[in-house]
């Protein structure tokens, strides 16, 4: 890998709370994005 994964951003899961860093395949809407894992989506979505 010719990069370090130092500087990436981070967020604050709003269903666990905890932090979670960006990803590749969330470029395009990281502003978007709010939950680290489809399984907080889920859970986020009923609560």
């Amino acid at each position: 890998m010719t990069h370090k994964k130092l500087n990436l951003p981070t967020k604050t899961c709003a269903a666990c709370q905890r932090p979670f860093a960006w990803r590749k395949k969330w470029e395009r809407d990281w502003e978007n994005v709010k939950f680290c894992s489809d399984r907080c989506r889920r859970e986020g979505a009923k609560g």
